[in-house]
């Protein structure tokens, strides 16, 4: 992915993204001399499977449970993608490319796949914010299941869900405000954001700040990565790209509390 289509991605309707193709776009940049050819092909051999697997399973038009159950049978059965729960911090959990070598990955990496596919089976799937953790919800409001793609697809009951957020959130009742359906924006910040994360916790300050540049390019109007974004370069000594965040920031900022804390930073930056 050149400089250009980075700033593509970030301008285009939310809908308009493609999950893996988005992702997978975004490894790129890190494993530049790579054919992505293969992994395309790789997408679309799944949704063959799927629609092979759905063909044996029914003549009708699965409904949400045996979309997830298709689902699983598939990603995390016949193609062998579960979580990597032995080195769970290892950067290329994140890195698509090499989820898809490995087929091992973290939650918000193996989501990508289970929702990017359902979709091409014309199915409505949508990637699950959870409190430290990323579901997959299939089918619609009415009757929508919910399953893990870091244990291979395994379904998730409402009952199992409450104990997870009360294991997140001891002392009080979970809410709905917990749980939401992420934009496609929001799964690609997701899956950055991680790679900064163990990037920075392994003393990679440059690459950290690289990948959280690369956030606020695809999602302009997501503060966090802006405010990461201008505290390392002030760690890298770098006050003009850091003033320059920072207000770029405050453009975006509509919470008073939080453009307050922007200005007083901003102030307290040394004179160009």
């Amino acid at each position: 992915m050149e400089d250009d289509d980075l700033v593509r991605l970030g301008l285009v309707d939310d809908d308009e993204i493609i999950l893996d193709e988005a992702a997978l776009a975004l490894a790129l940049l890190d494993h530049p001399e790579t054919d992505d050819a293969p992994y395309l092909d790789l997408f679309q051999a799944i949704v063959e499977a799927l629609e092979e697997a759905a063909a044996t399973a029914s003549a009708a038009e699965p409904d949400a449970e045996e979309q997830a159950e298709l689902l699983a049978q598939v990603i995390g059965g016949a193609f062998g993608f579960l979580g990597d729960r032995d080195t769970y911090d290892d950067s290329a959990n994140a890195d698509l490319i090499r989820v898809l070598d490995r087929r091992r990955g973290l939650p918000v990496s193996l989501s990508i796949l289970y929702v990017s596919a359902a979709r091409r089976m014309g199915w409505m799937a949508n990637a699950l914010d959870v409190p430290g953790h990323v579901l997959v919800l299939i089918g619609d409001k009415a009757a929508p299941i919910m399953i893990d793609p870091f244990r291979g697809g395994e379904r998730v009951s409402q009952e199992q869900l409450v104990t997870l957020l009360k294991a997140m959130h001891p002392g009080e009742g979970p809410a709905v405000r917990h749980v939401a359906a992420m934009p496609n924006r929001a799964v690609l910040v997701r899956l950055l954001l991680n790679q900064a994360k163990r990037a920075e916790a392994a003393g990679q300050g440059r690459r950290a700040l690289t990948l959280f540049d690369r956030m606020t390019v695809i999602a302009p109007a997501y503060p966090h990565a802006w405010w990461e974004l201008a505290r390392l370069q002030l760690v890298d000594g770098d006050i003009p790209a850091a003033r320059k965040s920072l207000s770029a920031m405050l453009e975006i900022t509509r919470e008073p509390d939080l453009r307050a804390r922007i200005s007083e930073t901003l102030g307290s930056l040394p004179a160009a």
